[in-house]
């Protein structure tokens, strides 16, 4: 009688760990999948913020795929050089997908290009393939208030950039190098990530920016759609069954205060003399 009531009692709990595992089993192979939303919103002017949300994403299994909501008409160079390596890092990993909002022109296209796939709304303005440096000058108002700068310096191009001295010949030829040197890297990395020959993104590389009906007819983007369809996008790319669970990075009340950016503060923001990937197109009168 004891050895028969073990056996029902071993039955019981068999099946309830048989049933159990079973549905942990048919749990796993249904669960929707997660998909990771990074936000990359006005000008920019650090990296590091980004690319440790990329990180954290990437590395967390859990997140299938990773979805770069990009809203932004650039930056300075070596932020959006630094937040480009992190995303090639990352699609090696597991799929990137850029979904354009209004604009993601000049460094803001520049991080979308090594991206799995790229999706933009018929009407976001995109491109903008240049670089920029810009250099105020001061010296027309010092000399009519009577004010003169004394510069003592180490070498003949030390004050190159100094808003004090109206630049040469030889110093804007110079400046021209050092910014056809950073351009060549934009046009390359455009040319290497979305397998166009260098002459024909040597074209389109003067700093104009196309629609993404535009874009994707030049081959600078993949595919038109918007965000929800970019998340379709990155389910099927990550494998997920089901609806995927889109996860957010919280943000705080003072970051949401900034996100809008304008013209003014963009020039207060960024250093003067900061060579940038920057869209930034002249209002006339």
């Amino acid at each position: 009688m004891k050895n028969k009531s073990l056996k029902i009692l071993f039955i019981i709990f068999g099946s309830i760990f048989f049933i159990s595992f079973l549905a942990m089993l048919m749990e796993s192979g249904l669960s929707s999948g997660k998909i990771a939303v990074v936000n990359v919103k006005g000008v920019l002017i650090e990296s590091s913020s980004i690319i440790d949300e990329i990180k954290q994403y990437r590395k967390n299994s859990a997140i299938k795929a990773i979805i770069l909501r990009v809203d932004s008409p650039g930056g300075a160079v070596v932020p959006s050089q630094e937040i480009y390596e992190e995303i090639k890092r990352t699609t090696k990993v597991k799929p990137v997908v850029v979904s354009m909002g209004s604009v993601a022109a000049s460094g803001g296209y520049y991080i979308s290009c090594p991206a799995t796939k790229i999706i933009a709304n018929p009407g976001t303005l995109t491109g903008s393939i240049g670089v920029l440096l810009e250099l105020p000058n001061i010296k027309g108002l010092l000399d009519k208030i009577g004010v003169k700068a004394e510069v003592i310096k180490s070498g003949k191009y030390k004050d190159i950039t100094s808003p004090f001295k109206n630049i040469q010949p030889d110093e804007k030829e110079v400046l021209q190098r050092l910014i056809d040197d950073v351009h060549e890297q934009f046009v390359k990395a455009v040319s290497e990530e979305r397998k166009i020959p260098l002459e024909n993104v040597r074209k389109i590389a003067d700093g104009r920016v196309f629609t993404g009906n535009k874009a994707k007819e030049l081959g600078l983007i993949d595919e038109i759609g918007d965000f929800e369809y970019a998340v379709k996008v990155a389910a099927k790319l990550g494998k997920i069954r089901g609806e995927p669970e889109i996860v957010y990075k919280k943000t705080s009340i003072i970051k949401e205060l900034f996100k809008g950016d304008t013209e003014s503060i963009i020039r207060r923001i960024i250093p003067h003399l900061q060579i940038y990937y920057l869209y930034s197109p002249q209002i006339k009168d």
